[in-house]
């Protein structure tokens, strides 16, 4: 494997959590060591994107980023990476088909938070990827009925696993699919920004592609 980027072995299975991490928290280190215990994951790997293109504003820089994340989380079985902006990928789709072929025999999953499913018909090839990879989601309190009433959670509601059966879920071909609880959690990206526990946002211009794009 090239310098810089995560290692894997064939048979290993590993969770993918995406985002800007602008900055990480322990909220992610809390949904992260919930998607290891619950989804019988051997690694999780925290992608921090170069950019989300729905956002409107740029995030801090990339290096600010990673290192705040490395301090959030200091787990052993989690990885902090950049290898979207090492494989220049900015959209899950295109993200997931480069791991596919960078780490052969390797079984990712793709995580994310109930909030993200309720607008997942809004990214890009979002039917790839739940054709694809194993979708691990993470629900806390207020997100759980409206996740569940999604329109992807309805048109794949007959490939979900039930939560007593979510340790199946990285062995699972997909369309699969797991929605499990977890403790709720006052903290988020946003809310730190905007208390200025966090700064070094620079100006973005989003480029031009079709709208409902991203993560």
């Amino acid at each position: 494997m090239r310098a810089g980027f995560p290692r894997a072995r064939a048979g290993q299975v590993v969770g993918l959590l995406g985002g800007s991490f602008d900055p990480a928290h322990a909220g992610h280190a809390m949904i992260t060591r919930e998607a290891l215990k619950r989804f019988g994951l051997d690694r999780v790997w925290w992608l921090v994107s170069p950019g989300n293109p729905l956002k409107t504003r740029g995030p801090a820089p990339l290096e600010q980023r990673m290192a705040r994340a490395r301090e959030v989380i200091a787990d052993p079985r989690v990885t902090v990476t950049d290898i979207e902006a090492r494989i220049g990928t900015r959209y899950t789709a295109s993200t997931l088909r480069r791991l596919a072929g960078l780490y052969p025999g390797v079984r990712f999953v793709w995580l994310m938070g109930a909030d993200n499913l309720g607008q997942l018909d809004q990214w890009q090839e979002w039917h790839w990827i739940m054709q694809n990879v194993p979708v691990g989601v993470l629900a806390r309190p207020g997100q759980r009925i409206s996740a569940r009433m999604s329109k992807a959670a309805q048109i794949y509601r007959g490939t979900r696993l039930p939560a007593g059966a979510a340790a199946l879920l990285g062995r699972s071909d997909p369309p699969a699919w797991c929605f499990v609880n977890v403790p709720m959690t006052d903290l988020s990206s946003t809310a730190l920004r905007a208390r200025g526990d966090w700064t070094g946002a620079a100006p973005h211009h989003a480029p031009h592609h079709a709208p409902g794009t991203g993560k």
